[in-house]
């Protein structure tokens, strides 16, 4: 017994030291972490923040869902094509116009005083979300350039953890500065983060420049073949089409938590802003452990075990979450939940981040991400809509329990698909009609 905590302990300090060496030799890393932990954090200060202001302003689960559902159709209709781009334009350079782009579009929300100008939040949350579908596909696609392969799982687990420490700070304000300011304040605090994060990308040494394996003229009318040749990429690896049906079930739930949290925490458990702010924010606590654990002993876990598991546990968890109020009314436990369920969430985004990257070359990532972007937002776009009107007909909790059950199911099918697949980081694939896709490797399970 005592060889065995011997070696564990080895291990962990080995794992520890390995992270340390990533972050102290990649420095570019050490920047885009550091601006997606400012942006993020003002993104969380906004969404969190406009999640309850609308609710307190109108009442309504309904509005809350078309609110939420603004940001979902961008989503929907640019995602992949903007994934076409993502392959087209210089990375880092897309990562730093979209910041601007993003703050700048936040300048309506100072006008907003009353249920009238809701309109004015969602016409906003429009602009963020068709921006984003540029920024996203982009920094995915650059960060494997950041750190050697070998690296690959321990940097997104840093990714993860960065964004896991930006909730912390941010959903806790969001909810501070909604009752302090109201929507101008969330407005400001999240534009001066967009800001910041584009003066930080802008030291970023690392290229942004395409990998290209095919020749392509850069004429627009060539975008949907392009994004044909990226779907077809998705459709021929069996890792790849495993995750598109794990974000079907993954966006269907997370579309019902994102329209009926909020009213969970105020009708349910009868909290406030605060309240609401403190829950949102906890769960991250949660996520920095998890990702602390995934940075150091990720690189010896199987992604696909990462993103199963993971996925198993952040389901039942969350079920505990809706389902202890019928028996036991206090915030207290949701708080503790919030904590437990960040763990198992840092392995899913860890897991599913890193296959996704495995799995394509640089030329297609943009688009395969794209891909997996778009089908996400669909699902989490009807599951929005949905979610407001059944939480009307069978109650909050009934409909908020299909949530934890989405994941529970994911898990396990990624668990089942996936024994036996192979790892590969080698993906041979050619533009056009006639794309080819190959992997090599070992056994991941």
């Amino acid at each position: 017994m005592d060889s065995a905590k011997t070696v564990k302990a080895v291990k962990a300090v080995g794992g520890i030291t390995a992270v340390w060496q990533v972050l102290g030799a990649r420095r570019d890393l050490r920047l885009v972490l550091l601006a997606g932990v400012v942006s993020v954090t003002g993104d969380w200060v906004l969404l969190t923040g406009l999640a309850y202001c609308v609710y307190v302003l109108t009442g309504s689960t309904v509005a809350s869902a078309l609110t939420a559902t603004a940001g979902l159709l961008p989503q929907v209709f640019l995602g992949p094509v903007a994934g076409v781009f993502a392959d087209r334009w210089d990375r880092k350079r897309t990562m730093i116009g979209a910041d601007l782009l993003l703050a700048a579009g936040l300048l309506p929300l100072l006008a907003v005083g009353g249920r009238g100008q809701v309109w004015i939040v969602v016409g906003v949350l429009l602009w963020q979300g068709a921006v984003v579908q540029f920024f996203a596909p982009a920094e995915q696609a650059m960060v494997p350039r950041l750190v050697d392969g070998a690296e690959l799982a321990t940097a997104n687990a840093l990714v993860v953890q960065s964004r896991d420490v930006a909730r912390l700070c941010g959903a806790a304000a969001g909810g501070v500065l909604a009752a302090a300011g109201g929507v101008p304040a969330l407005a400001v605090a999240d534009a001066a983060s967009f800001l910041l994060a584009a003066v930080l990308l802008r030291c970023v040494r690392t290229s942004g420049e395409v990998e290209r394996r095919s020749r392509q003229s850069g004429r627009v009318v060539e975008v949907f073949g392009e994004l044909g040749a990226g779907l077809r990429l998705v459709a021929g690896v069996r890792v790849l089409r495993t995750l598109m049906l794990f974000v079907v079930l993954a966006g269907t739930g997370e579309g019902v938590m994102g329209t009926l949290f909020a009213p969970f925490v105020r009708d349910v458990l009868h909290g406030g802003g605060r309240t609401y702010g403190l829950i949102s924010a906890v769960q991250a606590v949660g996520g920095i452990v998890g990702g602390l654990a995934v940075a150091v002993f990720g690189r010896h876990i199987p992604a696909p075990r990462l993103l199963g598991v993971g996925a198993v546990l952040f389901g039942a968890v969350d079920l505990v979450i809706f389902l202890y109020p019928l028996g036991y009314l206090a915030t207290w436990p949701a708080v503790v939940g919030m904590v437990v369920v960040g763990v198992p969430g840092a392995l899913v985004m860890t897991g599913l981040f890193t296959l996704m990257q495995q799995y394509t070359v640089d030329e297609f990532r943009g688009r395969a991400f794209g891909a997996l972007t778009g089908l996400f937002g669909a699902c989490q776009l009807i599951a929005t809509l949905s979610a407001g009107f059944l939480a009307r007909v069978f109650g909050i909790i009934p409909v908020l329990m299909f949530q934890g059950l989405c994941y529970v199911a994911a898990g396990f099918m990624v668990l089942l698909m996936l024994r036996g697949a192979k790892v590969g980081t080698e993906i041979n694939a050619g533009a056009g009609a006639g794309t080819n896709v190959g992997v090599a490797g070992a056994p991941i399970m």
